[in-house]
């Protein structure tokens, strides 16, 4: 009898390949009479080019070609943008694989070498004599917007790349009417992804056929070669995309970036396979950011604390260009999602994209919502100073009701189930928050600041259904396939769409079909990553493989189910009504001595010996999931810190993070996910930051000035849950992959800023870097 495996914590499958270094990256992939690629990028922000020289590079030894702009821009269309929001007036500026007249960021592509070998590629770099003529440069979204600023498209008039306005109720109303307001300034500093695995492609066209097989470092195969056909003029027929192991994205492999497509060109032009590989001073300028906005904020409350408006202005920096996704993020996921877990009747986004001289800004674990759940959380906290009020009632006060099958917000989506008050009272509990406060007042006696912070969070994910990415302007599909295919000896694989990189899938979804079908988890196979392999997937981002891939898993699994229990009824000799099914055998209701196990059936069913009349042999199924609804996760975080006064140093002392994603597949893999996404969020909260100069020069290039939060910065992260089932999606569940990244920055932060309060600090921008919280302290 085989046991339920939904909810156990069984070991990651994918773990023992991984952790012995027997698993196969894109920069492992070796073919014969493969040449290696090397790009040569733009040292300015800003410049036009008025001569490349590539003739000593070209007799360099070993270089087999070399390309610019004026080479590629007859050949590759530019790289298009896969999300305009309607109605927000987007400018979808060109976007070329290699500039040849003008460049807009430092990082941008002018030159390529191809070479026998990478060292012979690099050197030759060195070579390339390119004369520019320096442009003026701006770096800042708010400033880029002003008059006068320096102009980096001539098609987008005062750097606005779109602008975005969503609106529920009566603001302007509230705000007349409220009694008590507030308002702040957030920077939502950027961020820069730090995948351990850089971007990498290996590029083979075979000319004679016409057909191209690219292994590219991506979140979503299916997406790049669809991308990479509209890039190249060739058929989607003729193009093969393979994602190896991806170590980690975290959204920087969403977008089909220029460099791949450089691969590919050069691929096509030389007749024979090429490898590039950046090296992580690539990977910071010239992969994509995160985050970039100015937020201007405020919110309206009466006295008694009921929240009654918010609104926010918020410039939005999107780079030098609009990356694959960039427009969605701080637009749809990121405005809409404005109510988080509270019943605020007038809200109002007006969102502005903006162009600046630095690299391209696109979806970054969590996407738009760490920054929408920042705004609303600190101004519930300030509101709460403004009120005198404990900042967790305030919060209690203002919770949307349980509810278990919708809810309709201010800004017109519909929450699929929520029970908010739950998960606040069991971080509360555990935590025992009261005790805290005494325990901050004792201390504060002793000049001891200890900070204390309690957000509650409700985010958008699992994202579909796909008549609602072609309303706001996704461009493709947000459904998901799966197909299940039982062998004559009863072992099975899953060929799935999606494509997993760390999220822990080929372990889940097995646990899925296993608890279906009662096949041992050993005995499953997921198949992803391959499009000439596997069924069409719209990709691996927003929290949605397992919401949506899985459950097109567990809907092929019933189709089997359907097929197994008919074809058990006609071995057993029994109605196919009479049929029960259970831990992996087809049974005579009332008779469980009379059955035949799945594998009976799968044998059968390959075989076809003896098969009901008009039933096609085979135990094989698909199914298309396409969500009727976005999934909505929620929760409460618990931050405590200390602060020392004397150096600013902030030591992170506890956090606890209570979260509902419905049913848990599996709690250890949730966890991990979890404990990824706080320390991701405690990260730009206390260490990160991108820094551009005035010249638009990144001075955070390389880890020794952006810092990366390492292991012992962080306590154990106390990890609990609460069960709220979906009621749309077929196993109940939700998206559980950003929700720390999501909650922790603005709960970090705000336990900082509590610490800090005696002290007379009341702002700051992150990072909360110790030299800050010293200044802050010591000079006002």
């Amino acid at each position: 009898m085989t046991s339920r495996i939904f909810g156990s914590g069984i070991r990651r499958r994918e773990d023992p390949r991984l952790i012995t270094g027997q698993a196969s990256y894109t920069d492992d992939i070796k073919l014969p009479h493969m040449a290696h690629v090397a790009i040569l990028r733009s040292p300015h922000a800003h410049a036009r080019i008025t001569n490349i020289d590539t003739s000593a590079a070209a007799e360099s030894p070993g270089v087999v070609a070399v390309y610019t702009g004026t080479d590629t821009d007859s050949v590759l269309n530019p790289i298009p943008c896969a999300w305009i929001v309607p109605d927000t007036d987007t400018k979808a500026v060109a976007y070329p694989a290699m500039a040849s007249e003008i460049v807009r960021y430092v990082g941008e592509a002018v030159a390529v070498v191809v070479a026998e070998d990478r060292y012979q590629a690099e050197d030759a770099l060195e070579l390339i004599t390119v004369d520019y003529e320096p442009l003026p440069v701006v770096v800042n979204p708010e400033a880029a917007m002003q008059a006068g600023a320096p102009q980096l498209h001539d098609d987008a008039p005062s750097n606005q790349a779109f602008h975005w306005v969503a609106a529920g109720g009566d603001t302007d109303a509230a705000f007349e009417s409220a009694e008590v307001t507030v308002k702040d300034t957030i920077i939502q500093q950027r961020l820069i992804p730090n995948a351990m695995e850089p971007r990498s492609a290996v590029a083979s066209y075979m000319s004679s056929m016409g057909e191209l097989t690219l292994w590219n470092t991506t979140q979503n195969p299916h997406i790049a070669r669809f991308v990479t056909s509209m890039v190249t003029g060739l058929g989607e027929h003729k193009i093969r995309v393979i994602a190896p192991e991806v170590g980690g994205g975290f959204g920087s492999k969403i977008p089909v970036y220029p460099w791949e497509m450089l691969a590919v060109f050069c691929s096509m032009q030389l007749g024979r396979p090429v490898k590039w590989t950046e090296t992580r001073t690539e990977n910071y300028v010239a992969s994509i950011h995160g985050r970039d906005h100015v937020q201007h904020v405020e919110m309206a409350a009466n006295r008694d604390g009921t929240i009654t408006g918010l609104r926010s202005l918020v410039y939005a920096g999107m780079g030098a260009y609009l990356s694959t996704a960039g427009p969605g993020v701080p637009t749809i996921l990121h405005g809409l999602i404005y109510s988080g877990p509270y019943d605020i009747p007038n809200i109002k986004a007006d969102i502005y994209g903006v162009f600046t001289n630095t690299t391209p800004v696109d979806a970054y674990r969590g996407a738009g919502r760490p920054e929408a759940t920042f705004l609303l959380e600190r101004l519930v906290n300030l509101l709460a100073d403004e009120l005198g009020m404990d900042p967790v009632e305030l919060r209690r006060k203002n919770l949307i009701p349980k509810f278990e099958d919708g809810h309709d917000v201010a800004l017109g989506i519909t929450y699929d189930s929520g029970d908010y008050l739950l998960p606040l009272d069991k971080a509360l509990d555990h935590v025992n928050y009261r005790q805290l406060r005494e325990e901050q007042a004792r201390l504060r006696e002793h000049n001891q600041y200890m900070g204390i912070a309690v957000s509650c969070y409700c985010e958008i994910c699992g994202l579909g259904p796909s008549q609602v990415a072609g309303a706001v302007g996704f461009g493709g599909g947000l459904w998901e396939s799966a197909i299940v295919r039982f062998y004559a000896t009863g072992k099975v694989n899953v060929f799935i769409g999606t494509s997993p990189h760390g999220q822990g899938e080929e372990t889940t979804f097995a646990q899925i079909l296993s608890d279906e079908l009662g096949v041992p988890v050993d005995d499953i196979e997921i198949v992803h990553g391959d499009t000439d392999n596997t069924p069409m997937g719209w990709g691996t981002y927003g929290s949605r493989t397992t919401v949506v891939g899985g459950a097109a898993v567990a809907l092929a699994a019933r189709k089997i189910k359907d097929k197994g229990k008919g074809l058990a009824a006609h071995l057993l000799e029994a109605a196919e009504e009479d049929i029960d099914y259970e831990d992996g055998k087809f049974f005579v209701r009332g008779s469980p001595d009379q059955n035949k196990t799945i594998q009976d059936i799968a044998l059968m069913a390959n075989v076809a010996w003896n098969m009901p009349e008009g039933m096609e042999p085979g135990l094989e199924a698909s199914a298309f999931y396409d969500p009727p609804n976005f999934v909505y996760p929620f929760g409460t975080h618990v931050a405590v810190v200390m602060v020392d006064p004397d150096n600013g140093n902030i030591e992170l002392t506890r956090y606890v993070a209570v979260d509902d994603c419905g049913p848990q597949i599996n709690p250890m893999i949730v966890e991990g996910q979890v404990h990824g996404g706080v320390v991701q969020g405690a990260g730009q909260a206390l260490w990160e930051g991108a820094v551009y100069d005035d010249t638009g020069q990144l001075l955070t290039g390389s880890m020794m000035d952006y810092a990366v939060p390492r292991a012992h910065m962080v306590p154990d992260i106390e990890v609990l849950s609460t069960v709220t089932p979906s009621p749309h999606n077929p196993l109940g569940i939700k998206g559980i992959g950003e929700t720390g990244a999501i909650a922790s920055t603005v709960t970090i932060y705000n336990a900082v800023m509590d610490a800090l309060k005696p002290l007379g600090v009341t702002k700051l921008d992150m990072p909360l870097t110790p030299e800050r919280i010293w200044l802050a302290i010591h000079q006002g």
